[in-house]
């Protein structure tokens, strides 16, 4: 596809998984707690009262309402992502929260449409790795922040480092079902390699670049469970398991259910390690 209808597919992707990540977001927020308080700390030492903080690919909106807090009446959270169907999950759970400094906007990575240097912090969570040019991306953070302000960026560490993530995808590859996905190509693990987020954001003009793994666990009740989460949160695998007849969709349990096997624990449960990178750079 064309640059500007890998974007449109890419929004509409996420429209489609916004239901799902909010019916699953404060599991979500349970999870990736870990990753979003080491990037609020990356900054906590530049955020104060009256700051304006841009979180963008925000999600269920998690990762900038952590920073909320620090920014008192007088700041405020710009909470954003490409997807409208995002925002208004995010909106929804603000209110629930009773944040009431946090703006919200639908913002595109690459041409962030906001002034130069009009904010003091840029937080972006498992986004910019999605994004069709990522360097295009670092710059347009690079470009909104003011200068000397910070920016904290995560992205999933290498595929062997996640089963969480490549199990799914890798059951339905290996039963033939599905395309492996392509390397080259935008997603989960465009940034994983060694180096490459910090070279990124050096391109970029970004300085005093920082880059640490922080480890995450996801804890199922039982392979069903697992499923069940991937259906919500991925509506590429939602449409490919559910619309399987009941011997291939067995077929995947199966293939499942082995690629779990060595997570399992004494209680019956599941437990999945995860791995992602959080870069934390001043501009």
């Amino acid at each position: 596809m064309e640059p500007e209808e890998q974007r449109a597919a890419s929004r509409a992707h996420w429209d489609d998984a916004a239901e799902g990540w909010g019916r699953r977001a404060d599991e979500i927020r349970e999870w990736g707690m870990p990753v979003a308080r080491a990037m609020v700390d990356s900054l906590s030492l530049s955020l104060a009262s009256g700051q304006r903080v841009l979180d963008l690919a925000a999600g269920p909106g998690d990762t900038g309402f952590l920073a909320a807090g620090a920014l008192g009446p007088a700041g405020s959270l710009i909470c954003s992502d490409g997807a409208a169907a995002m925002v208004e999950v995010a909106r929804r759970r603000a209110a629930e929260l009773g944040l009431s400094n946090v703006e919200f906007k639908q913002l595109e990575l690459e041409w962030i449409d906001l002034g130069t240097a009009s904010v003091d912090a840029v937080l972006v969570r498992w986004g910019i790795m999605l994004a069709i040019d990522p360097l295009a991306a670092a710059k347009e953070i690079r470009r909104v922040l003011a200068p000397g302000g910070r920016a904290a960026l995560a992205v999933w560490d290498a595929p062997e480092r996640n089963p969480w993530a490549t199990i799914p995808s890798g059951a339905l590859a290996h039963l033939g079902l599905a395309e492996p996905p392509d390397p080259d190509a935008p997603g989960r693990f465009a940034l994983s390699g060694d180096g490459q987020l910090s070279g990124l954001l050096q391109d970029a003009g970004f300085t005093e670049v920082a880059v640490q793994a922080v480890p995450l666990d996801s804890r199922y009740a039982g392979v069903e469970d697992f499923i069940a989460e991937s259906s919500d949160l991925s509506p590429t695998f939602s449409a490919t398991y559910h619309g399987l007849d009941d011997e291939r969709r067995a077929r995947v349990v199966a293939a499942i259910s082995s690629a779990l096997a060595p997570y399992a624990t004494a209680d019956g449960a599941v437990a999945v390690p995860g791995s992602s990178l959080v870069a934390a750079a001043s501009a």
